[in-house]
């Protein structure tokens, strides 16, 4: 009972959440994470289509993105900020219509994207582990920096094959993983819950305060 209010507590303190409005509303933590997992695993098994959707959804968010920044040039004051806040808009505005009308080449884009992402990350890894000598859990960098380059490498030889599963299969790995946290935190809080109610308000308040 004592181990289950430390790890509310525990949630609470690293997630920032505070577990007792979380609590009183643990069923619809536990639905969202439950759906976020569903969703997850129906990402990976269609990879190409959920990596078309993200691809669609980036997009849209350019899109906007773009839109915002030609409203806020406009608005400027000074003609040199408004005409890079316009550029700036028109730059992602083409590149979200593009993304929009042709998924597939926006697909292809962030591919190469997380391809460049991979070899960047791990060659930093590597080279953080080399030169800091004290680096704490340094051989866990290491092992980390050698498989994000393999994952480069393997992404890479694949390619342009790899961009029909690379987005999809990462999108839904994110999803199941973000499913499981927030089942965890509602699990914590649930039991929680229980443990206060079961303890009594005193000993409730003791191991809190514990």
């Amino acid at each position: 009972m004592t181990e289950t209010v430390a790890a509310s507590n525990l949630v609470e303190k690293v997630v920032g959440l505070d577990i007792e409005a979380v609590s009183e509303r643990w069923r619809w933590f536990m639905a969202l994470g439950i759906l976020l997992i569903l969703l997850g695993m129906t990402a990976i098994g269609a990879p190409f289509a959920s990596g078309i959707g993200v691809s669609l959804l980036v997009g849209w968010l350019l899109v906007i993105s773009g839109v915002a920044h030609g409203i806020h040039a406009f608005k400027a004051t000074g003609w040199r900020g408004g005409l890079v806040q316009f550029l700036c808009g028109l730059l992602y505005l083409g590149v979200g219509v593009m993304m929009i009308t042709r998924p597939v080449a926006g697909l292809l884009a962030l591919t190469v994207t997380v391809l460049v992402y991979f070899i960047v990350s791990g060659i930093f890894k590597m080279i953080l582990a080399v030169r800091v000598e004290k680096l704490p859990q340094r051989g866990w960098v290491t092992v980390s920096g050698i498989l994000s380059l393999v994952l480069a490498i393997y992404i890479g030889s694949q390619f342009p094959t790899s961009a029909l599963w690379v987005i999809g299969m990462l999108f839904g790995i994110e999803m199941m993983f973000s499913g499981w946290a927030f089942v965890m935190i509602a699990m914590a809080a649930r039991g929680g819950k229980k443990a206060e109610q079961s303890a009594g308000p005193g000993q409730a308040g003791q191991a809190t305060a514990g």
